[in-house]
């Protein structure tokens, strides 16, 4: 198999994330396990592809954050979290629960890039 061949693979065979939340916004961090992951997330994972994501969730609005020298971007999402956790009826669909959702989105990689093939 050829390791510069283009694969699709879940999000996380290519990132982790770290998630947080507060009121009705989460934050979702995706860190690449590879420096040469990170220019083919930043081309995919965009705001419109996380606002997709979540879009069942009815947000109002997605900021992603660049952080090149980290091989991370970090993505702010209004209106999300049905209220917030005080108010929602939904306590397990927080943070980390969102940041798997995201994780589980295709994108396409080189398979150099995907965690396990190297």
């Amino acid at each position: 198999m050829n390791p510069g061949e283009i694969v699709q693979v879940p999000l996380h065979r290519v990132a982790h994330a770290r998630t947080g939340d507060k009121g009705n916004r989460i934050n979702v961090s995706l860190i690449c396990y590879r420096d040469e992951a990170y220019p083919h997330l930043v081309a995919q994972v965009t705001e419109d592809f996380v606002l997709s994501c979540y879009a069942h969730r009815r947000p109002s609005a997605v900021r992603r954050y660049l952080l090149p020298k980290l091989a991370a971007c970090n993505f702010v999402i209004d209106d999300v979290l049905a209220g917030g956790v005080n108010n929602s009826l939904t306590l397990d669909r927080h943070g980390k629960g969102l940041s798997y959702l995201l994780l589980s989105m295709p994108v396409m990689v080189p398979r150099r890039c995907v965690a396990g093939s190297w």
